[in-house]
């Protein structure tokens, strides 16, 4: 049987109607339905036209969020020799070479990104079991496989976030937190949208953009207007 909503999450069910909404006026929404007792961040869950099971339809890329996420990102860099100092000085979390590929074999999770040097990742290979059903493989395309680390680490910290679509064509992503300003919450799902466009697999075909809805972590989810999100010009200042 389905588990029947809380009074709480049955009045805020109730707040939002089976529309699409103007992006303004669903993020407005989102903050009023973010009721929960802790800061909740905010969500934009995609339906794309996509196959991900024929290569040509995958996608894979990252977002670089103007106003941040939010969050405090913890990084693990795996490298060796000089780069394990330039790691640690450019505020990488956690550093270390074979032992760090060890500790993660064993189960240290204790991260949200994984950035390593190319001369790394033949041995990191073996972490592809436990990294990527998690979307933390390091890979090149997603900005995690580079001996620019100083760079890498600081773009990370400042609000990039890599995503890819799951096995059903859907797109998960964590877009700031329900503290945000309207504005600062539209520039974000903004630049999300411009970048999904713009990394559109080769493979895809006919309508691209199904559905979009946001939400607070534990409030109701909200279509947004995707014609009208496409249509909305940054300020000039972001």
């Amino acid at each position: 049987m389905p588990k029947k909503p809380s009074r709480r999450m049955q009045g805020l069910l109730e707040q939002v109607e089976d529309r699409p909404y103007e992006p303004q006026q669903a993020l407005s929404l989102l903050k009023e339905t973010a009721t929960a007792n802790f800061e909740e961040t905010a969500e934009a869950h995609i339906r794309l036209g996509l196959n991900p099971k024929y290569t040509d339809q995958q996608l894979r890329t990252t977002v670089t969020f103007p106003k941040g996420t939010g969050q405090t990102v913890q990084i693990a860099v795996i490298t060796r020799g000089e780069k394990v100092n330039e790691a640690t000085d450019a505020g990488a979390d956690v550093v270390g070479s074979d032992e760090l590929i060890q500790e993660i074999q064993n189960g240290r999770m204790d991260f949200d990104v994984v950035i390593a040097t190319p001369d790394m990742m033949p041995q990191v290979a073996k972490l592809g079991r436990i990294l990527g059903p998690k979307g933390m493989m390091p890979s090149p395309k997603g900005g995690t496989v580079t001996n620019e680390l100083e760079s890498a680490i600081q773009e990370f910290k400042a609000g990039k976030q890599e995503f890819r679509a799951d096995r059903t064509g859907i797109v998960h992503v964590m877009f700031g937190k329900e503290s945000f300003s309207e504005q600062d919450l539209l520039v974000n799902l903004k630049a999300l949208q411009e970048t999904i466009d713009r990394d559109r697999p080769s493979g895809a075909k006919g309508r691209y953009w199904r559905t979009l809805h946001v939400s607070a972590s534990m409030g109701p989810s909200i279509e947004v207007d995707v014609a009208a999100l496409r249509d909305y010009k940054l300020p000039e200042a972001v």
